[in-house]
């Protein structure tokens, strides 16, 4: 069976079971982009867990393609990223060749982004904590930006969602700050809801700020030639910069 909308249709696998992300990325579509959402279940967080669910992502895919899907998406950065920025490119060129329809990771939708705005280094936050921020930082230098931090807040993976906005706000505000010359802000995860501090960010520091969902809007938008601007989700959304 294949499913279509009159403007596209948007496939997209989360990589967890945790609410939030999904419903701010359909309130943020524009009208008449249909979405089939699947569902992979990361329950840990782990790099040894990142590892083991290509396999459960390609099952997703699969189904997607099937449903004629305009562009798929398989969400959650770090399961592709622990892959390398090379070989997370080798899996996806495979997967298009493959299932024939066009797909795109949400560690290439970030690059996407910090590319459409002309970023050229960066600072990260993500809820993250160890040397798994290394192998984060690792993708975007491989990539070609120039990283100054990547800094991770010290929270179990199934509290993410509670971190407060303000919490993070002062997360990345501090480490901006430390590092010093970033023209972006990168914010690694759809885990936390916060949404509400983007353009407050962006009007604090004077730079623009990378967020999965409205980076993930901005992609879909652009890849069904569909052109709405958005305010109050930062300038990537309010300018919708072709894609790069």
């Amino acid at each position: 069976m294949s499913f279509s909308a009159w403007r596209g249709i948007a496939g997209i696998i989360h990589p967890t079971l945790r609410p939030g992300a999904l419903e701010e990325f359909i309130r943020l579509l524009p009208e008449g982009i249909g979405v089939i959402p699947l569902f992979t279940n990361i329950t840990k967080g782990t790099r040894e867990e990142f590892q083991t669910v290509m396999d459960a992502y390609e099952a997703q895919i699969a189904i997607l393609a099937e449903q004629g899907c305009d562009a798929i998406h398989p969400n959650g950065a770090p399961p592709f990223m622990v892959h390398g920025y090379k070989g997370e490119a080798k899996l996806i060129d495979g997967w298009e060749k493959k299932y024939k329809a066009p797909i795109f990771t949400a560690g290439q939708n970030h690059i996407t982004a910090l590319k459409a705005i002309k970023a050229k280094t960066i600072v990260g936050a993500t809820y993250f904590s160890g040397e798994i921020n290394d192998t984060f930082a690792q993708y975007f230098k491989d990539a070609g930006f120039k990283v100054k931090g990547m800094d991770g807040i010290d929270v179990p993976f199934n509290k993410v969602q509670e971190l407060s906005g303000e919490q993070v706000y002062s997360h990345i505000k501090k480490n901006f700050l430390k590092h010093k010359g970033a023209d972006a802000i990168y914010m690694l995860g759809s885990g936390w809801r916060t949404l509400n501090i983007i353009d407050m960010l962006e009007k604090d520091l004077g730079v623009p700020v990378i967020h999965p969902v409205p980076a993930r809007v901005w992609e879909f938008q652009r890849r069904l030639h569909v052109h709405e601007p958005r305010k109050g989700y930062g300038m990537l959304l309010e300018t919708m910069p072709s894609l790069p």
